[in-house]
Formats: structure tokens, C-alpha cells, sequence
């Protein structure tokens, strides 16, 4: 083959690889205008102490993912505002063996927040009831286990908080 049929493959494949992946975008990365999110502690309206803590840590985890974002305490120069309530923490049902002993329960978890953008005061994500269940077994230690259980849901619902987050940002900067 010669050097310039091997030179003109070179440069369309390299042409091909690069606009080929024109359409496709990381969900989980923002990469628009930076931003600064202030995030007060989430109101605790159960009486699971620390429950608002735990959910901050695994927000502000959810959110280092991104270098466009951060997240602040300082109100003044923020741009957007995102802020919550766990306002109840249930385990409501038993599920039962065939020797009449407890196997499992569901945890419950419901939660209330919104994301409000602070340059024009409009809101631009309210979620005021939000559901979280997680099956837990009570085989072992139930306090083992309904931590996990919590846990869970806390890293699922700020993955969905974060993921929310991003899409809105992004449809707010296509305006």
C-alpha cells in the first residue's frame, strides 16, 4: 500500500472517530457554565438522628463528579439553591417464613426538595413528595440491616437529585 493511501486512512479514521461521537454524552458529567450550588442541611422532620447529615455527605459526593458544580454554604454567591426535607422515615410491613417468623421489612423513606435558581428567582425543579422503599432482611441484626437499607435509598435518591440537577442546567442553557 502506499504512503498516501495509508496517510488519507489515517486521517479519516481519525476524522470519523472524532465527529462519530458527536451525539453522545456522559448523563453524569455537566460540562456547561460553572455553577454554584448552595446547599443548606436538609431539615430532619423524623426522629432518625443524623439521617439530614448523612444525606448532605452523599449529595456533596454525587455532586464532586462534576467540576462545573459546587457546592457552597455561601448563600450570597451562589446561583442556584438546592435545598430539602426528610419529612418521614417508616418500616411499615413484615414479611413472614412458613414457621410464622419475621424475613423482611421495607423501609420507607419520603422526602420533599427543590432546586431554585437564584439569579432569576424561578424554581426549577420541585419534587414535594418523593417515595423511597428498600426491602431489608431481618435474618440478621435489623439495626445492621435498616442502615443498609437506608443507605441505599439515601445513595439512590442523591443520584437522582444529581442527575435531575444536570438535566435542568442543561436545559436551562439551551434557552
Amino acid at each position: 500500500m502506499s504512503k498516501t493511501f495509508l496517510r488519507l486512512l489515517a486521517i479519516f479514521s481519525l476524522i470519523f472517530l472524532l465527529g462519530g461521537c458527536g451525539g453522545y454524552y456522559f448523563p453524569n458529567i455537566y460540562d456547561g457554565p460553572e455553577k454554584n450550588v448552595y446547599m443548606p442541611n436538609w431539615k430532619n422532620r423524623t426522629d432518625k438522628l443524623g439521617i439530614d447529615n448523612q444525606m448532605y455527605q452523599s449529595l456533596s459526593k454525587w455532586f464532586q463528579k462534576s467540576q462545573s458544580i459546587k457546592i457552597t454554604k455561601d448563600k450570597k454567591n451562589a446561583d442556584l439553591i438546592l435545598a430539602g426535607e426528610i419529612s418521614y422515615i417508616d418500616i411499615p410491613s413484615v414479611a413472614w417464613d412458613g414457621n410464622a417468623r419475621a424475613t423482611g421489612t421495607k423501609v420507607k423513606l419520603i422526602l420533599r426538595y427543590v432546586l431554585k435558581d437564584l439569579q432569576n428567582n424561578s424554581i426549577l425543579w420541585e419534587v414535594p413528595h418523593d417515595v423511597w422503599t428498600e426491602d431489608v432482611s431481618t435474618i440478621k441484626e435489623s439495626a445492621d440491616t435498616e442502615e443498609e437499607a437506608l443507605k441505599v435509598i439515601i445513595d439512590e435518591v442523591s443520584e437522582k437529585i444529581y442527575l435531575g440537577t444536570l438535566d435542568k442546567l442543561r436545559k436551562q442553557n439551551k434557552k
